[in-house]
């Protein structure tokens, strides 16, 4: 299905060709019409494949918390039994929370995406080899800026996981302990340590979110000079008669669809880190609490007593 959206998207490029190279030549009103209807039926095929793609990924992620829903809260039964209980109570079930939110979002459709990228960088070699190249050197930066996106962004969202867990820790133990924090008049200076453990949370979450927007803008912007840079490419081409005028226009917007994907999945690299690491504290969790063995059943009763 990703391969279908893929293929749809060069629509756009493909009908900027055909009405520079056809229809304003030619002054056709019919042959524009009928471009138009083509396009006008390609992109609702595409809306509809991308809906049904968003959807699939929706029950993927309902799926997930299906399958796993029961083990996790017997995870969060149990784990104070086994002294494996993290400092946050409810970690597992938030963690659960937090894979299926990922899988249900944007970020699985961008990963899907970027395996068809070569297709793209393909047909701008075949519109002209200098096109190809351009293509081919945005695509190297977008994936150097995302491995340094994943490097960059691993330590502090461990950090903040780790002040997380402090910070709803205390709120959980000021819950419980609430009646003796009232008697012994406690509530400020466990408020106090809260407030430092909060604030610690606050400042790691802000440092990964500078990162990872700091990435994303600059992949954006990136994208966006890369795009500019073509047209000027595909306008030198045209003046030199190695290209048609559709050329400058088509290879623009090719390119631009051909690092989308990247872009995107820089843009969503927060919450695969965020997901990756809920899903390594759940696999953790699980191994050391295994499921219970069911005990053996009884046979059903054959007897009656009046």
């Amino acid at each position: 299905m990703s391969g279908l959206v893929n293929v749809l998207y060069l629509t756009g490029s493909f009908f900027m060709l055909e009405v520079y190279d056809r229809v304003i030549p030619s002054r056709s009103v019919p042959t524009l019409v009928g471009l138009v209807a083509l396009a006008l039926v390609l992109y609702a095929f595409q809306g509809l494949l991308e809906m049904i793609r968003s959807r699939i990924l929706a029950r993927v992620g309902a799926a997930l918390d299906e399958a796993l829903s029961a083990r996790v809260f017997d995870l969060v039964v149990r784990a104070p039994l086994k002294g494996a209980a993290p400092g946050d109570g409810l970690l597992p079930l938030r963690d659960l929370d937090a894979l299926r939110s990922f899988l249900a979002g944007a970020g699985p459709g961008a990963f899907f995406d970027l395996p068809w990228m070569p297709i793209y960088l393909v047909i701008c070699f075949l519109f002209h080899p200098l096109l190809g190249v351009a293509a081919i050197v945005g695509a190297v930066v977008l994936a150097l800026v995302t491995f340094v996106t994943d490097r960059a962004t691993r330590t502090p969202a461990q950090a903040a996981t780790g002040h997380g867990l402090r910070r709803n820790g205390l709120a959980e133990a000021g819950r419980r302990n609430a009646e003796v924090l009232a008697a012994l008049g406690m509530q400020g200076r466990l408020g106090a340590r809260w407030a430092a453990a909060n604030r610690d949370y606050m400042d790691a979450q802000q440092r990964v979110s500078d990162v990872a927007g700091g990435f994303g803008a600059g992949s954006k912007v990136f994208r966006m000079a890369l795009q500019s840079g073509v047209l000027a490419l595909g306008a030198w081409l045209v003046i030199n008669n190695m290209a048609t005028a559709g050329i400058i226009i088509a290879s623009s917007i090719l390119v631009s669809r051909a690092l989308a994907p990247a872009e995107l999945a820089i843009a969503n690299w927060k919450g695969f880190v965020q997901a990756r690491q809920a899903w390594v504290r759940l696999s953790e969790l699980l191994a050391r609490i295994p499921a219970v063995g069911q005990p053996h059943a009884l046979p059903a009763p054959a007897r009656s007593l009046a």
